[in-house]
């Protein structure tokens, strides 16, 4: 534990000395975000390219910490430096959609063919512990997966320490479930993102002096997936599909359910809008600060209930989420949220 205690420090004190280099490298070459519709909550421009310095010292202490590095990390560290160079293009060009997705896709490929993916699912219709082999399945559900959760992150970076705050949370969790499970390559490669997210942080919360842009929230939501399907997914004890759900539980239900806003209101699900649950939050009045405190009180309150449900039987598990969702959605619906919002 002394190692893992280590790592998060040093982590935590290369991305917070690297940060300001990053500002000034983003400023040098005009990587701003230049508030120029009405979706964007910030006046001025403000300097992109903060998932750099998350990613330099995540990529280093993986490389470094010993005694060897894994067939998984490599595969890690290889699809992170793909999605960093497709976040770097896209926040100095704007990349269209299908090119973001091809960075995604193949850093998804490269989690596959380094023994990243999901293999087995939890079955649940058992009580004890045993596995359907999904077989040639693995390959679309594990890329879903990763380009799932790479965009969600992606979608809720919308205020200032949100999707660093949330994947923080997110982070912490999954580094829990490893703990309790003596899962130690996933224990040392969360303490890395741990230490490293918590050194960003303090310059990109509210107000932000820099933004992670595409660069950051895609490598963030990539980590995550890779992370915990290597951690949580590939644990015979605890394997679950409600894990990971749960543990990233807000980005995926905001994204899950802004396309079924747009659907129900006959708009394209990539057509932008001010529906998301921040957009929401503000307009009830409230503050950066306070909606995003709220966002990260609720991610909180999910990867509690993702702790809870390792200790549940795999049917157990499946229909605790299956209620989850369903209040989730109930309480959504009462509020208004699948209605459109410009």
């Amino acid at each position: 534990m002394e190692n893992v205690i280590v790592l998060i420090l040093v982590s935590g004190i290369i991305a917070f000395l690297a940060t300001p280099l990053v500002k000034k490298l983003a400023l040098k070459y005009k990587v701003v975000d230049d508030p120029k519709n009405n979706r964007k909550i910030h006046k001025k421009p403000i300097p992109l390219l903060g998932g750099l310095a998350i990613y330099l010292p995540f990529v280093l202490l993986t490389l470094i910490k010993g005694p060897v590095v894994t067939d998984a990390e490599i595969g890690i560290i290889l699809g992170a430096t793909i999605i960093i160079i497709g976040g770097i293009l896209d926040d100095i060009w704007e990349l269209k959609p299908f090119e973001k997705l091809f960075f995604q896709l193949m850093a998804a490929v490269v989690l596959i063919i380094m023994g990243v993916s999901i293999q087995l699912i939890a079955n649940p219709f058992t009580n004890d512990i045993s596995y359907l082999d999904i077989g040639y399945w693995s390959v679309p559900i594990t890329i879903v997966w990763v380009v799932g959760i790479t965009n969600a992150m992606n979608l809720i970076d919308g205020l200032d320490g949100l999707s660093s705050g949330v994947s923080l949370i997110s982070t912490i969790t999954i580094f829990i479930i490893a703990v309790t499970k003596d899962r130690s390559n996933a224990m040392y490669l969360t303490a890395i993102l741990m230490g490293s997210i918590a050194g960003f942080l303090p310059y990109n919360f509210n107000p932000a002096s820099i933004f992670l842009g595409d660069t950051g929230a895609q490598l963030l939501g990539f980590l995550l997936a890779a992370i915990s399907m290597e951690g949580a997914i590939k644990s015979a004890t605890i394997f679950s599909v409600v894990v990971p759900i749960l543990t990233m539980g807000l980005p995926i239900f905001d994204t899950v359910f802004a396309i079924i806003r747009r659907k129900v209101n006959g708009r394209s699900i990539m057509e932008a809008d001010r529906g998301h649950l921040h957009h929401r939050l503000l307009d009830l009045g409230l503050s950066q600060r306070q909606a995003v405190l709220i966002m990260y009180l609720i991610s909180a309150l999910l990867s509690g209930l993702a702790i809870f449900s390792v200790q549940l039987s795999s049917f157990a598990s499946y229909y605790f989420l299956l209620v989850i969702i369903m209040l989730i959605g109930i309480i959504c619906w009462k509020i208004g949220f699948f209605k459109h919002k410009d």
